[in-house]
């Protein structure tokens, strides 16, 4: 209907009013970072305007209000949802800046690098056209491309950040997934992660954002405050993830592929790796547009119980974060990583990232394991600690263990390394042991060594020991070197047995032999940190961790 004379100027200026009105609530509201009524203001706004004719101002002012929504629902998450505005206000103006710039901004936020770099380039186009300042925009366009590159090769370097001190902001880091697969561990079984291909220690295998990460410094030394702090740590983190949750479906949808404990997981599927992979972007595009997802606060939480990692885990190492602080948090694709006792996985924790790495040389069609617990151990420790886990670990490690003729044995040697016996005594018995039990495979006298990690670190630090038994006993480094390739890099490891060592040696006049030794524990070291930095940031790690 076409309004003519008086009543068309009246109805003009009830609009004008009401875009008035508009505009001072949402600067409110952007003042004091109300995100949530912000975005309920701009839905009662778009759906009022839905009603006037297409030649309106209110209808004209559309693909601002879905922008602005966008932006709001960007602040909180809700990435599909802003993704989703984005896209109906360019479907009403295409060339709208500051909807294609949100969209492109979006993108990044859901790693599609490249969609997100053509966005950007289109920005600028319209922005070069218009005469606009673009600095700020070829950076964008740069970011984007710089983590197109590391999402699809897996290659970064953050030398110049340790370097530094770990001083500013961490280093941003592209979501990626590398030759790797979820599968079943065993067919009927549960599922794991396995390479797909020959991998060598350092290699990067998954590089992801957390879900949701919670720290906060918990008190030590008082136990009832340490209790009550972990928590409140706890509960800040669940409501986080429930309202993640809520608001957006493809992370609730990618949450409930993890195990929660109770179902039998051999009827769970096997999620498709598009799930995890930025590069896979066709059929991320179709998750994001699939139905609607209840959120089932009980399962959830269950879920959280299960697969929730540690920063301070045994298989883990965080980099720049403060002293005292504890971290906890939800990352998707490294929550199908089993445990064993002979790991070759380990995790750096980055920020809000995670960066799990090969600690030692996969083969293909091997399933990547992490050790939940402290693995540096003998086998009935380690089964008391698997108990505490819920599971009862049946690793290559375990069996070859409990399955040996020898086993009485060696606990006898555990027992009396638990009754304060000589060190050096346990040590020498299971070199000379292994020798009258024929144990010839190298891995599996790793294995041994790594059970008895405790008796060789007392010795090799005690330069009197070492003086008493001589060549009765294994160097350093090969006892180091032995066990990486058994178990996996570990940093108690590398730093008793090989970094200890070469900072004694350092004290003396350098010799080419401590050159080589170096250059072994910089090897020692991929598997321990992974191929993430040049060898002179290894070596102030080193340092650092003296």
């Amino acid at each position: 209907m076409t309004m003519h004379g008086g009543a068309g100027a009246q109805e003009e200026e009830e609009q004008e009013e009401m875009m008035q009105k508009l505009r001072s609530r949402a600067t409110e509201l952007l003042l004091k970072e109300d995100w949530n009524e912000y975005i309920n203001l701009y839905s009662h706004f778009i759906s009022t305007t839905s009603t006037f004719n297409g030649g309106s101002k209110l209808h004209k002012a559309l693909p601002s209000a879905f922008s602005n929504r966008a932006e709001a629902r960007l602040r909180v998450r809700d990435l599909p949802g802003a993704l989703a505005d984005c896209q109906r206000a360019l479907d009403i103006e295409p060339s709208h800046v500051k909807a294609l710039l949100c969209k492109g901004k979006t993108l990044l936020e859901l790693h599609r690098y490249s969609q997100a770099s053509e966005t950007f380039q289109l920005v600028l186009s319209l922005q070069t056209h218009l005469s606009g300042n673009n600095e700020a925009l070829r950076e964008l366009i740069e970011r984007s491309r710089k983590l197109e590159v590391q999402s699809k090769t897996g290659v970064f370097d953050i030398s110049d950040w340790i370097m530094n001190g770990f001083g500013g902001s961490s280093p941003e880091l592209a979501e990626y997934v590398g030759p790797v697969e979820v599968r079943r561990s065993i067919p009927g079984s549960g599922r794991g992660l396995f390479a797909t291909k020959n991998i060598e220690a350092g290699t990067p295998l998954v590089i992801t954002k957390a879900v949701v990460i919670g720290r906060g410094i918990l008190p030590e030394n008082d136990r009832e405050s340490g209790v009550t702090a972990r928590l409140v740590l706890w509960k800040d983190f669940v409501d986080k993830v429930l309202d993640l949750g809520r608001r957006c479906k493809r992370t609730l949808r990618s949450m409930y592929t993890l195990f929660n404990g109770e179902d039998d997981e051999s009827k769970l599927q096997v999620p498709e790796m598009a799930l995890f992979n930025p590069n896979e972007k066709t059929k991320m595009v179709a998750m994001d547009e699939e139905g609607e997802l209840l959120l089932d606060v009980e399962r959830i939480l269950k879920v959280l119980d299960v697969n929730c990692l540690m920063e301070d885990a045994a298989c883990a190492r965080v980099l720049g974060m403060k002293s005292g602080y504890s971290g906890v948090g939800l990352w998707i694709l490294p929550s199908f990583v089993n445990h064993s006792c002979s790991p070759n996985a380990r995790r750096l924790h980055i920020g809000d990232r995670v960066i799990v790495h090969a600690s030692r040389d996969v083969k293909a069609g091997e399933e990547i394991v992490f050790a939940y617990f402290d693995v540096l151990a003998p086998v009935k420790k380690r089964k008391e600690m698997s108990k505490r886990w819920g599971f009862e670990c049946r690793c290559e490690r375990c069996r070859f263990e409990e399955e040996v003729l020898f086993k009485e044995e060696l606990r006898k040697m555990e027992v009396s390394l638990e009754s304060g016996f000589d060190a050096g005594e346990v040590v020498v018995g299971l070199e000379e042991g292994m020798k009258r039990w024929m144990v010839s495979k190298a891995k599996e006298r790793g294995f041994l060594r790594a059970s008895f990690f405790a008796a060789y670190a007392d010795v090799y630090k005690s330069d009197k020991m070492m003086r008493q038994l001589g060549k009765r006993i294994p160097t350093e480094i090969s006892v180091a070197e032995n066990m990486a390739r058994a178990v996996g890099g570990d940093e108690r490891v590398m730093k008793m047995m090989v970094l200890e060592r070469l900072k004694k040696k350092r004290k003396s006049i350098a010799s080419d032999h401590s050159v080589i030794e170096m250059e072994k524990a910089l090897k020692l070291g991929k598997g321990v940190y992974g191929k993430v930095m040049k060898k002179q940031s290894m070596k102030l790690l080193f340092e650092l961790h003296t």
